[in-house]
């Protein structure tokens, strides 16, 4: 007779590219994000809630692989055979919405989101395929000032997070200056167009060599993994690269004219569009936002930047760029620019899809994961973080009610508590659950503590401090640092008065 089999453990393992959080993530996010709402509802914003998961046709193909449902997004069908896919950004779901409640939104809309995204990309060194986004968008203004209330509320934003002025840059240019240099350099096809604005994108994280050869056959990285290029020539490339170097707009001016002369002008058949794009485009950042930047007293922190384009194809107009300027050490201890926390721009077309009629959009998100990384590097989290739960030990089981009442009197008054819930016998375990909990104290109460109706309280953030100094068992045992007695009556007074939780009660009201 065959033995039976034990059943197979199931493996415990992570798929490439999610992560698990833990409790200091999850709360140091929860702090940067209601320092970020607390800006956009200062500027007239209201929150609204989308959906994880939409129709495949309803986001759309912006992404750069668009041959496979499921190429760049995750996909999957319904019982009707209809595909589904998990949202790529905030900001297609948002068209949707906008789309099917027309007639009910109430124009201009102002509206922020925030929730996760993915993508079914290949996953690295801080590329996840699943992250958090928070976005801010206005629908239905197509004044250019609109897209300047964008930049000065993302320059807000990062001074309310603690990211002072020199520290970081909103980088803004018009997706029509590169539009029109595409048309007059004989570049129109989507595919085409999609794929050089992904390579410009990258030219904070590859340079100008890297662009260059992503505009052109390609570009193989270190790890030999090849990215097909957009297959310009030449002199495609070098126009290119000219137009998103150029810097400040004197000079973009001289090389989008040079593009003119070298192309000998544009094709009839484009009916001089590509020129009239980028002169259209100058126009709007020179004669309409730069005097709106400068009269808000924002023109020191928002700055004019041809290279800025963003990888995705909707935008139309404006687009912008939070970047950080400071250094940080990377996965190979090389000391490089943090970079970009951030971006947006106009997209009128992107509701039309459902519409049938053009709807002036524009609008940013901020990357929250990447730039929580930024606030830890700067050292902008957790000030006053809510501390550790105070731990009430269990010293006699016949008086678990008496404890249970301690943890409610302390909750009561707004501080975190609990009652040990392990095995009781072995008080030392208590104190040492405690400890690697980081609990800022613990309760004792044991037969003698009730007999004078006193309880003993273990500050254990001064106890830590204290043993740097103690170095052997029996001062510590004489000394028996941070620990003090009080009346029993005296116990939500004497844990309010410890630093850590008066800090946390202060900074909460």
């Amino acid at each position: 007779m065959a033995k039976n089999k034990k059943p197979q453990k199931v493996k415990a393992r992570l798929i490439r590219g999610f992560n698990d959080r833990s409790s200091s993530d999850i709360r140091a996010t929860d702090e940067m994000m209601d320092k970020i709402r607390s800006v956009f509802e200062l500027y007239g914003f209201d929150p609204i809630e989308t959906p994880f998961l939409e129709y495949t046709d309803a986001l759309g193909k912006f992404l750069p692989d668009s041959d496979r449902p499921n190429e760049g997004v995750f996909s999957l069908q319904d019982e009707d055979e209809q595909w589904l896919s998990m949202r790529y950004d905030l900001t297609a779901p948002l068209a949707r919405h906008v789309a099917q409640n027309f007639n009910q939104i109430n124009m201009p809309y102002r509206t922020f989101r925030s929730g996760w995204v993915f993508r079914n990309e290949k996953p690295g060194p801080g590329r996840f395929r699943q992250f958090m986004q928070f976005d801010a968008d206005i629908v239905g203004a197509p004044s250019v000032s609109a897209d300047a209330e964008m930049c000065m509320m993302m320059a807000d934003t990062m001074e309310a997070l603690g990211i002072k002025r020199g520290d970081y840059v909103i980088r803004v240019n018009n997706r029509k200056v590169l539009d029109g240099v595409l048309q007059a350099i004989g570049v129109t096809e989507e595919g085409q167009k999609l794929s050089v604005l992904r390579a410009i994108d990258k030219l904070d994280k590859f340079g100008v060599e890297g662009v260059r050869l992503l505009l052109g056959e390609g570009r193989k990285d270190e790890s030999g993994d090849f990215t097909k290029g957009a297959g310009l020539d030449r002199a495609q490339c070098s126009a290119v690269l000219k137009v998103v170097g150029s810097g400040a707009i004197p000079k973009l001016k001289e090389v989008l004219d040079q593009v003119t002369l070298d192309t000998g002008g544009v094709p009839d058949e484009w009916g001089g569009m590509g020129h009239l794009l980028y002169d259209d485009a100058v126009f709007e950042i020179t004669e309409e936002l730069e005097p709106l930047l400068n009269s808000a007293g924002y023109s020191d922190r928002i700055k004019i930047d041809p290279s800025c384009v963003r990888g995705l194809e909707y935008y139309t107009g404006m687009v912008y760029e939070a970047e950080l300027l400071f250094d940080v050490t990377n996965e190979k201890g090389d000391n490089v620019v943090f970079g970009s926390v951030g971006g947006g721009g106009r997209y009128d077309g992107l509701i039309k899809r459902f519409t049938g009629q053009a709807v002036p959009a524009t609008g940013f998100s901020i990357g929250v994961s990447r730039l929580m990384s930024a606030l830890k590097n700067l050292n902008r989290l957790d000030e006053n973080a809510m501390p550790a739960p105070v731990v009430v030990c269990v010293m006699d089981k016949s008086r678990i009610s008496e404890y249970q009442k301690m943890v409610g009197e302390l909750r009561s008054a707004g501080i975190r508590a609990e009652m040990y819930q392990g095995n009781p016998k072995n008080f030392g375990k208590q104190l040492q659950y405690a400890d690697r909990r980081n609990s800022p104290a613990a309760i004792i109460d044991g037969s003698d503590e009730f007999e004078k109706e006193i309880i003993q309280i273990k500050d254990l953030v001064a106890g830590k401090q204290a043993s740097k100094n103690i170095k052997d068992n029996e001062t510590w045992k004489e000394q028996r640092p941070g620990q003090f007695e009080c009346k029993r009556d005296d116990l939500v007074e004497k844990i309010s008065a410890l630093p850590a939780i008066k800090a946390w009660l202060n900074s909460n009201g």
